[in-house]
């Protein structure tokens, strides 16, 4: 089993080598296998991707995650161009069922809520919000029920 000292170090460069969280302050705290991500992001992406880079890195067995998204000021987006930047996404997505999906935007945070057939659907909402400029949180309450109706078979 790594010390914490070297998981700490491993998690900090893995974060160090991933092009997309240049700039970002991410301080890193380790405890036996835990990992805890402190610190602050300009971006809801640059979030999710270092959970991401965490999760891949060996010996880390839980994340704990405090990493605060703080807009530019200058970058930042209202709620009405969010929500409708989202539809617009949406729309033009083969994978997303927009007409089941209802979008609320406040401060920046979108929630999601609605019922997809599958999975996949779900995620390629989610993901697509993930990577807009303007947006700081994510609640993803989509929940998926498949039409398939399988057949159980009876023990005679």
């Amino acid at each position: 089993m790594k010390t914490d000292a070297i998981l700490q170090k491993e998690v900090q460069d893995a974060l160090i080598w991933e092009p997309q969280l240049k700039g970002a302050d991410i301080g890193v705290i380790t405890r036996d296998g835990i990992v805890t991500l402190t610190g602050t992001v300009d971006s809801y992406y640059k979030k999710t991707e270092a959970e991401k880079v965490v999760k891949k890195v060996s010996g880390v067995k839980a994340l704990v995650e405090k990493i605060t998204v703080k807009l530019n000021p200058e970058k930042s987006f209202n709620d009405t161009y969010i929500a409708g930047k989202i539809l617009e996404l949406f729309r033009s997505s083969f994978s997303i069922p927009d007409e089941s999906i209802f979008v609320f935007v406040e401060k920046g945070w979108v929630t999601l809520e609605g019922t997809v057939n599958w999975n996949y659907q779900k995620e390629a909402a989610k993901n697509v919000v993930a990577g807009l400029m303007g947006v700081c949180g994510i609640t993803n309450n989509i929940t998926t029920k498949s039409d398939r109706k399988d057949a159980v078979k009876k023990m005679p």
